[in-house]
């Protein structure tokens, strides 16, 4: 299959060749010639989100390259391994690779952190680089702002940009919506919509407040007879899924939010009673 550019201008931004503390730079490895690391600690790889990565993969292209290391004749994963798993899936040849003599990832790390506010990097880049730093070292949303000198909010805000469809991710790889518009597009959990939306923002240059307006009309309204607070509704209004977001973000699980006429109802989650003390302790700080 034709190959989209895995070292397109924002991914050679934000990882350049010769970044310090990181042997051979940027580099396009064949995909074959890697394997993965016999030490991964994650056994299992969510079959709905490997094919929602491959899909991506197939219609943005690589924004995020994968460390490995030489081993024999070949490489070794020690960080990316669901993107080399997307990349098979979707038949890639090659991948962007970084090349380190040992497995210490905190050159990585920094690399991407260095280099996260070039100006030629775009929203989708950015989000891919944040999204990175959570991934694969582990990093909370407050750490990653920490890192690169935004806030919690900007960071969170950015990384939900990889939620949108592949294709309205390309539209704002390639800056014909702002991030603006993304963000109010997120405002409904409709993928169709979105994709939809986002094409009339383009053909009919909509400003954020009219796509937020359209989403607003679009809400249908509960049945007759239904509890509005207990209503299944297929939209859901702009800037409660941010909210959500935040607030899982903060407690570090996941927080459901639902909001009827009157009044709302906020779900946390928790495992045990030691993890519900540790939520409590977040709450109250």
């Amino acid at each position: 299959m034709e190959r989209r550019g895995g070292l397109g201008k924002g991914l050679g931004a934000l990882i350049p060749a010769g970044s310090p503390g990181i042997s051979g730079g940027l580099e396009e490895i064949e995909v074959a010639a890697i394997r993965p690391n016999p030490y991964q600690p994650r056994e299992h790889f969510d079959e709905e989100e490997l094919t929602s990565l491959a899909e991506s993969i197939r219609e943005v292209g690589i924004l995020q390259p994968v460390l490995v290391r030489s081993v024999g004749d070949g490489y070794e994963l020690v960080a990316g391994e669901r993107r080399w798993r997307a990349c098979r899936r979707v038949g890639l040849t090659h991948i962007p690779a970084l090349v380190r003599d040992t497995d210490d990832a905190s050159a990585l790390e920094h690399a991407l952190v260095e280099n996260v506010h070039r100006s030629d990097l775009n929203s989708i880049e950015e989000a891919a680089a944040y999204q990175q730093l959570i991934e694969d070292f582990g990093l909370t949303h407050e750490e990653v702002a920490t890192r690169v000198g935004r806030s919690r909010a900007a960071v969170s805000n950015t990384v939900r940009l990889l939620q949108l469809p592949p294709t309205v991710q390309r539209m704002v790889r390639d800056r014909q919506i702002t991030m603006g518009h993304a963000r109010a597009l997120l405002g409904t959990p409709d993928r169709a919509l979105q994709e939809r939306l986002a094409k009339q923002i383009v053909a009919e240059d909509l400003s954020v407040r009219a796509v937020e307006e359209m989403l607003r009309e679009d809400t249908p309204e509960p049945p007759a007879g239904l509890d509005p607070a207990t209503a299944t509704h297929k939209l859901r209004a702009p800037g409660l899924v941010e909210l959500e977001q935040l607030l899982s973000d903060h407690l570090e699980t996941r927080v459901k939010v639902n909001m009827g006429s009157k009044r709302g109802r906020v779900t946390i989650e928790f495992s045990d009673l030691t993890d519900l003390e540790r939520v409590y302790k977040l709450i109250v700080e």
